[in-house]
């Protein structure tokens, strides 16, 4: 086996040569995998937007809350990497109709849920079948789009719609929120994702597949097992880290992903090939990706709560405030697809630096301020989520080998579910941690200081991604 995996840059273009034109079904491709992640990020902040009466409806306790926030997150970070394997292997198309199916029958779940465990194990269902979309979304564009100039362009497209769907959650929720309330949003996803998988079925070419090799059955248990055990144990622990089934879970899932690491290293056909990591591009996109997921997205889902709970504010307002932060990140991502020459590393760093800004403008609530406070931290922040789901779309793909982009894109979106699901979990606890505890006052305190935590450790990792250069040699031509 070759001690390198660094992916053959193209050969430039030569002079006065015509670009080839995108290839026939590109843009339907694109056109279903932006539809479907559109959807995944909808069915994501679904509960986020109308979790105060989703705790209320099902006699939710303090514990069931953050779980109710991260149950989906846990499983598409358990189930991301998985996914890209075996799309790779059993074919893209394959794999993404089958995550949508998943996706519709765990929203039922959800509908039909009469207490909070029902409530979990449906979301964490959704997180399964989105992990599966999100996995072979970016795999089929990075299939259907020769490298360079049209596949930038398409994952700028791809990142826009990750934008979008979080405020279009929102959106949908509140328009929806008659009858059934909040379950009537989960029928409507159910139903969508549905015609997605039998569009899906019908009108994208397969990718992938074949691949004829032993399924990693270890590294799949492991990796999912040590993965779920070690975020169960980070919710659980709301509740008092010295209590023993959180330390269990916690040592559960440290010695399981241990073992996951062992075992991918003496794998022929690993789940995720380590050496990877030895490029500088992929590792610099799997930290920024877990950055953004930490701090942006952990924050950022719980600014509807705060609002409600701390402020007072109605479900319609949140909302709309928080359209604007997925509105600014749209546009922001299509935008930055009309920058020439950028280099995707420099971009991530850059939009990590200007989400640390965004996000320290969060830290100005307090008792009797308005809501509209947040609105010039929301516009920063909109800026470098867009930026950086563009980056983050374009470097997922970028290097690694074009047998692999299903693996690279599950890598990259676990990096994110992960950090979504550790950072709504810290959230939680710091802003539950207010001092006096359990007061609008407190709540509001505490979630000034997760704000500026946060924006702290996005600057560092901004500054990490800036510091991991490729050498000469190693360094590829942005796309």
């Amino acid at each position: 086996m070759s001690s390198e995996v660094v992916p053959t840059p193209a050969a430039p273009a030569p002079e006065g040569h015509v670009v080839a034109p995108t290839p026939p079904g590109a843009d339907r491709t694109l056109l279903l995998a932006s539809t479907a992640t559109l959807l995944v990020l909808v069915t994501f902040v679904t509960p986020l937007a109308t979790g105060v009466r989703t705790a209320v409806t099902l006699d939710a306790g303090p514990g069931a809350q953050a779980w109710l926030l991260s149950a989906m997150s846990v499983g598409l970070a358990a189930a991301l990497l998985t996914a890209g394997v075996l799309a790779d292997d059993l074919g893209r198309r394959r794999v993404f109709a089958g995550g949508l199916v998943v996706l519709g029958l765990g929203a039922v779940l959800v509908a039909v849920s009469g207490n909070s465990a029902v409530f979990i194990a449906g979301r964490v269902l959704q997180g399964v079948g989105g992990a599966a979309v999100l996995a072979c979304a970016l795999g089929l564009i990075g299939a259907a789009f020769p490298a360079g100039a049209a596949r930038s362009r398409a994952t700028a497209v791809w990142g826009a719609s990750v934008g979008a769907g979080t405020g279009l959650g929102g959106l949908v929720t509140v328009a929806l929120d008659t009858g059934q309330g909040w379950r009537t949003t989960y029928w409507a996803t159910a139903a969508a994702a549905v015609v997605l998988a039998a569009v899906a079925r019908w009108a994208l070419a397969e990718s992938g597949g074949g691949a004829d090799r032993t399924v990693d059955v270890a590294g799949i248990v492991l990796f999912a097992g040590g993965t779920s055990a070690l975020l169960a144990g980070l919710v659980q622990g709301r509740g008092g880290w010295g209590e023993a089934p959180v330390l269990v879970l916690l040592a559960l899932g440290v010695l399981m992903l241990a073992a996951f690491v062992v075992a991918e290293l003496r794998q022929t056909a690993p789940m995720i090939d380590l050496r990877l990591f030895r490029s500088p591009g992929f590792t610099a996109a799997t930290l920024g990706a877990f950055v953004t997921g930490a701090t942006v997205v952990g924050l950022s889902s719980y600014v509807p709560t705060v609002l409600q709970r701390g402020l007072g504010e109605s479900l319609l307002a949140a909302t709309l405030l928080v359209l604007v932060w997925s509105a600014v990140s749209t546009v922001t991502a299509l935008a930055v697809r009309l920058v020439p020459g950028l280099d995707g590393r420099v971009l991530l760093a850059l939009a990590l630096a200007v989400s640390a800004v965004g996000l320290g403008g969060y830290a100005v609530l307090g008792v009797g301020s308005s809501g509209a406070r947040l609105l010039p931290g929301l516009v920063v922040l909109g800026i470098g989520y867009g930026a950086a789901n563009a980056a983050l779309g374009r470097e997922a793909v970028a290097h690694v080998p074009a047998a692999a982009v299903g693996m690279g894109s599950g890598a990259n979106n676990t990096a994110r579910y992960l950090g979504a699901a550790v950072g709504v979990t810290v959230v939680v606890l710091v802003v539950g941690a207010g001092s006096p505890a359990g007061t609008a006052a407190g709540l509001l305190a505490g979630w000034d200081r997760a704000a500026l935590g946060g924006a702290v450790l996005t600057l560092l990792g901004a500054l990490l991604v800036a510091v991991i250069r490729p050498s000469a040699a190693r360094r590829q031509p942005a796309p």
